[in-house]
């Protein structure tokens, strides 16, 4: 694949992807959402279709990695140029970044009227301000229920493992360098299958640019009151998945390869 269709592809992909990852989390989390507290299931499923979506758009395209864990697995395991790792990587975070920004944008009411409320309730608002996590960061990011970092740590390696394992047995295209048609089902199914059993304790980031981007997002966006951006935890949803990525190269090469 050229450059130019990974940048494509990558982008455009992983754009969508956020937008409809972090708009299901949006619509159960925000104020006058007509989904809001819809629960866990909603945004599991939501994440699952989003994917499906996503890597249909963009597997003719770039092979529809969006996701620098699936490209380094890749990698290692021998079907993706090193030299295209980087413009992978990079086309996954601009398009992760993009599509938090659209997805502020699609719920930008929302956004308003539960920051109004917020600010109605000074110990809410107070509280924020000291805490790790601003009150709407799990929007645009992942977070623990029970902040240990050797924990979070590996409870991402174990979940982008099992999802990047999943893409090299089951889900490659004919080259080897992408998701094939049928994989693009399998791969969205299996992420839906992490969100329930695996997601609990951080989130179920199992990708770096899908929590690095929006994170970004969450920074810059002018939401009042937003609060931190908690960036003591931004590395262990890069570190995980991309440990547990390679982690997955490695073992195919051993057993399968």
């Amino acid at each position: 694949m050229s450059n130019s269709d990974i940048i494509l592809g990558e982008v455009l992909g992983t754009a969508v992807l956020i937008l409809l990852g972090a708009g299901v989390c949006a619509a159960v989390t925000l104020k006058k959402s007509k989904a809001q507290n819809a629960g866990w299931l909603a945004i599991a499923f939501g994440w699952g279709f989003a994917v499906l979506t996503a890597a249909y758009i963009s597997a003719p395209i770039s092979g529809a990695h969006l996701n620098p864990a699936v490209t380094l697995g890749l990698a290692v395991q021998g079907n993706v140029p090193w030299d295209q790792v980087p413009v992978y990587i990079v086309s996954q975070i601009a398009g992760a970044l993009l599509g938090a920004v659209l997805a502020w944008a699609a719920y930008y009411g929302q956004f308003g009227a539960h920051m109004t409320d917020l600010a109605h309730q000074q110990d809410a608002v107070e509280g924020a301000k000291d805490a790790k996590a601003g009150p709407v960061l799990g929007i645009f990011s992942t977070g623990p229920e029970v902040r240990n970092s050797a924990q979070n740590l590996v409870t991402e390696i174990i979940a982008t493992f099992v999802l990047v394992f999943a893409i090299l047995t089951q889900g490659l295209n004919d080259a080897g360098n992408g998701l094939g048609t049928l994989g693009v089902l399998i791969t969205s199914l299996v992420v839906v299958s992490i969100g329930l059993s695996l997601g609990g304790p951080t989130g179920y980031a199992i990708n770096p640019a899908r929590d690095l981007g929006p994170r970004i997002a969450h920074a810059i966006l002018p939401i009042k009151h937003k609060g931190r951006s908690d960036w003591g935890y931004a590395w262990i949803p890069v570190a995980g998945p991309v440990v547990g990525g390679v982690l997955a190269g490695l073992l195919y090469n051993v057993a399968l390869g």
